[in-house]
């Protein structure tokens, strides 16, 4: 699909926009003054393949944190700074080469020129980052908690950022309502050349998370509108990592994944297929490279589902057919699927790194 072009912004190793590729992000929700919590979180955050990460910044003990998580993460961070712009400053004296402001609540002309000033003396993106939670009255009062209300505060915002001589900027526009950010960010992609960070916020429990991010990334995801995008729900945000990469590879965007076909399961199932689907997924969940595993309880899609994977079961009464790149290779008794599995997947993840490697 064709996507969008929009400035490109670089800062540490990620450059956003433009023909780059769609970053994934994270949030911590470690206290980021517990640098010990904080740094496992983020590093289980980039085994899961997040690109980068932003850290609550909510008092002096946090912010003060800040130059020691820089140097240990092995992953761009991001501030994520709200009402005190001291914070901001602080937090990019100490390393930190992204804020995100919220537009809602630091609206303060002496402020935001001293954060600017920061900004540019250390090459430091900003993204603004409005929110129709936090929606200033002026703004509720003339439009509404409405799309076209975002993304009113947006360009005011972007209009003071220009005026101070400021472009290194990158724009999010997130509402709990799907139809809200979907219009939001079809808006603010007509309106602005900056690179877009799309979520839903406040997106729910997993389950209900993964729903509504979907329903609201993919319509723009598939017009090429967006650069970044965040998964957010109420759990483990390392679920947020494995959500947001099936989410673009199902759209096309995204390969470096182990992509698993498996099927409801009916009447015709002769063998215990479920738990050796989740055993599968357990296995491969921190495999990031391209690798298409189909696994299904019978011969009526299993052959053809097979032949077009790279690893492949068709399961038959206690036994199944294993494939390998299009091509039976054995039959295979149910007892020993899990082992000739991972052997397979093992060989494919090390052919892969030889290649990588050379």
């Amino acid at each position: 699909m064709e996507r969008e072009k929009t400035k490109q912004i670089k800062f540490n190793n990620i450059e956003l926009g433009g023909n780059n590729k769609i970053y994934i992000q994270s949030m911590t929700n470690t206290k980021t003054s517990d640098v010990i919590k904080t740094i496992e979180q983020i590093n289980q955050l980039a085994l899961a393949g997040c690109d980068y990460v932003r850290v609550a910044v909510f008092d002096y003990d946090d912010v003060n944190a800040i130059k020691e998580l820089v140097r240990l993460s092995p992953i761009p961070l991001v501030a994520d700074i709200h009402f005190n712009f001291e914070f901001a400053i602080l937090a990019m004296e100490n390393g930190i080469k992204k804020i995100r402001i919220n537009p809602g609540n630091l609206d303060d002309d002496d402020k935001l020129l001293k954060i600017v000033n920061v900004a540019k003396k250390h090459n430091v993106v900003i993204r603004v980052g409005v929110n129709s939670g936090s929606l200033p009255e002026w703004i509720i009062k003339r439009f509404g908690n409405t799309a076209i209300g975002m993304v009113e505060l947006a360009k005011y915002y972007i209009n003071k950022l220009n005026s101070l001589n400021f472009d290194n900027i990158v724009i999010s526009l997130k509402s709990s309502d799907v139809k809200v950010m979907v219009d939001a960010y079809t808006l603010a992609s007509q309106t602005f050349n900056y690179p877009l960070h799309l979520g839903v916020t406040e997106s729910g429990p997993e389950l209900e998370g993964a729903i509504k991010s979907t329903a609201g990334l993919a319509p723009l995801l598939l017009r090429g509108i967006g650069n970044t995008i965040r998964v957010s729900i109420s759990d483990d945000p390392v679920k947020e990592i494995y959500i947001a990469k099936k989410i673009l590879n199902s759209l096309g965007l995204y390969d470096n994944l182990v992509d698993i076909i498996s099927c409801p399961t009916c009447g015709r199932l002769q063998y215990d297929m479920l738990p050796l689907v989740n055993q599968i997924k357990e296995y491969t969940k921190n495999l990031n490279f391209p690798l298409k595993i189909s696994i299904l309880g019978c011969v009526v899609n299993g052959i053809g589902e097979g032949k077009e994977a790279d690893i492949g079961v068709a399961g038959g009464k206690g036994k199944a057919i294993l494939f390998e790149d299009g091509k039976i290779i054995k039959n295979v008794n149910e007892n020993e699927l899990l082992t000739e599995l991972k052997n397979l997947i093992d060989k494919k993840y090390n052919n892969f790194l030889n290649k990588k490697n050379k």
